[in-house]
């Protein structure tokens, strides 16, 4: 993720203050109670593997990564994307990888 992206995330949330949280949130959060965690699929295609979920109800996420741990902080980035949740949020989302073979992402 691009530096100027990431400052310009935590200085709106400085701004906003602590106690401010993003709509997106409140809808990652009703999300998962309703419909489950999301699960992903793992596809090797050359130097990349590339995670396409297989049951999010907005769409399709899709991302790739050089290896599994890159693809795990990938696939994280793009549920937050999906939700117009800004990076600087990423540990108030707490979304965790709970199964490993299962690929299955969810809140924690």
């Amino acid at each position: 993720m691009p530096f100027t992206k990431k400052a310009k995330d935590y200085l709106l949330k400085a701004i906003c203050g602590k106690d401010f949280v993003p709509q997106g949130l409140v809808e990652i959060n009703r999300y998962f109670r309703l419909y489950g965690p999301i699960h992903f699929d793992f596809i090797k295609e050359g130097d990349a593997i590339v995670g396409v979920s297989k049951d999010f109800k907005f769409g399709s996420i899709v991302t790739s990564g050089k290896n599994l741990k890159e693809l795990d902080k990938n696939i994280k980035d793009a549920i937050l994307t999906s939700f117009e949740i800004p990076s600087s949020y990423a540990k108030e989302a707490h979304i965790k990888n709970f199964n490993e073979q299962q690929k299955e992402y969810a809140l924690a």
